[in-house]
């Protein structure tokens, strides 16, 4: 573990009350043993205790202790590839099976936080800002495609005037204004799906690292201090996943990702900062996002790397990339800084499947996973309750493996990200 996990982050000094859930110690059984504490886990976990399942979740930390406690709490609709794209890779049919089930992913968050009563700061609206020029007929024709093909009228055209007066900035030059979609606070909402958890009859342990399962069934997990017999496996570590699954670790890259919040701005400079309170992120490929949060802080989250090691300076690190959009807010202060570590995959589709018939797995969401991550669960819960319709349509999607698997990958990568980030300054 690197030790900028342990500096508190502004989630963590904001959370709701996180009851310690015991450490894994002697034997157990159950049906299913979900590895992995964040949201893919928590909502498997959640899904499968309601179906009467008995179910044991395994986290080597604390719940949200991954990706889940960290990312800018961006909660959009959309799959992570366009919708041209999409139609390319899986077909016109599947592309409109993708869309809808991200946005029932979207309306199944929505309602678990009605349902559970979430603390979390819901608040509608993202807007997706252009930083090219060239980018503003490209995305209006994209958009009347949405409208006319994808039923999409809750996404709004915004002129380069309206969308900087909106953000006060004067880095853009249009956008997009998605209506249905939103942000939260990401580690809120996984402690309240943990707490639905537990009150539906699942069993939670933290600092329980699997070190090792078999496959047997039934398989049994290990851990330093106890073992888990279970008829099915769910592992839901994504980019911590590690050792645990070496036929998993090449179809992802692990990547850190950075974010700041700002001292308190204040109720009145904060809504002139924001106007609308929208999420908002730009068209860069390695992208810039931000939002407000409930107290009047921006959170901003900017840069990333493929090393082992974080920035020694992340307050500066972040705030370099928010001063480029925020010039005027030199003088503000930076309360916190943090960083996580996400997967990617090489096509950016998420990779859901199977790797023996009792064993479920989900990853590679690829920045985009705070709703469909959060909807895994049920989607898992579904194939092995045998309706795996929505599954595997997840699951059948191409998916290429990093070339030279684990060894080579990183060189790759960097080299691409560099000619990317290359072309975001041209």
């Amino acid at each position: 573990m690197q030790n900028h996990y342990a500096a508190e982050s502004y989630y963590l000094a904001s959370a709701n009350t996180r009851p310690e859930h015991p450490r894994l110690q002697g034997e157990h059984d159950c049906d299913v043993c979900v590895i992995g504490g964040g949201f893919t886990g928590v909502s498997a976990a959640l899904n499968l205790a309601e179906q009467g399942f008995k179910v044991i979740l395994l986290e080597s930390y604390h719940i949200g202790w991954g990706a889940t406690g960290r990312n800018g709490g961006q909660a959009g609709g959309d799959p992570r590839l366009g919708v041209d794209e999409l139609e390319q890779l899986v077909g016109v049919e599947d592309a409109h099976r993708h869309w809808d089930l991200n946005y029932a992913a979207l309306d199944d968050m929505k309602a678990r936080i009605k349902q559970h009563n979430i603390d979390c700061d819901w608040q509608d609206g993202i807007i997706n800002s252009f930083h090219k020029a060239s980018y503003d007929s490209e995305y209006r024709h994209y958009l009347d495609k949405l409208h006319k093909d994808y039923d999409a009228d809750f996404i709004e055209y915004m002129d380069k005037d309206t969308v900087n007066n909106t953000v006060s900035s004067d880095q853009f030059h249009g956008g997009l204004y998605n209506k249905r979609s939103g942000h939260l606070h990401p580690l809120n909402f996984v402690l309240g799906l943990a707490k639905a958890a537990v009150d539906a009859g699942a069993h939670i342990f933290e600092h329980s690292e699997v070190l090792s399962y078999d496959d047997k069934t039934p398989t049994t997990i290990n851990t330093a201090e106890g073992k888990v017999k279970a008829k099915y496996v769910v592992l839901a570590c994504n980019g911590y996943l590690g050792k645990t699954e070496k036929r998993l670790s090449s179809s992802i890259m692990p990547i850190n990702n950075f974010v700041l919040a700002t001292e308190p701005l204040g109720k009145e400079r904060a809504e002139q900062l924001i106007k609308n309170n929208a999420a908002v992120y730009d068209t860069r490929f390695v992208v810039n996002y931000w939002r407000m949060t409930a107290d009047h802080r921006l959170l901003f989250g900017g840069g990333e790397n493929y090393r082992n090691a974080f920035p020694s300076n992340l307050k500066g690190f972040v705030r370099d990339y928010m001063l480029k959009i925020y010039p005027q807010l030199d003088n503000v202060g930076i309360d916190y800084a943090w960083g996580g570590t996400l997967a990617i995959t090489m096509n950016r589709m998420p990779d859901f499947g199977r790797l023996a018939p009792n064993v479920f797995y989900a990853q590679g969401y690829s920045g985009h996973g705070v709703v469909l991550a959060a909807f895994a669960g049920k989607l898992i819960a579904e194939a092995l309750t045998g309706t795996a319709e929505r599954f595997d349509l997840l699951s059948n999607a191409p998916m290429k493996k990093f070339p030279g698997g684990t060894l080579l990958r990183y060189p790759g990568l960097v080299a691409g990200m560099l000619y990317y980030s290359l072309r975001d300054r041209l």
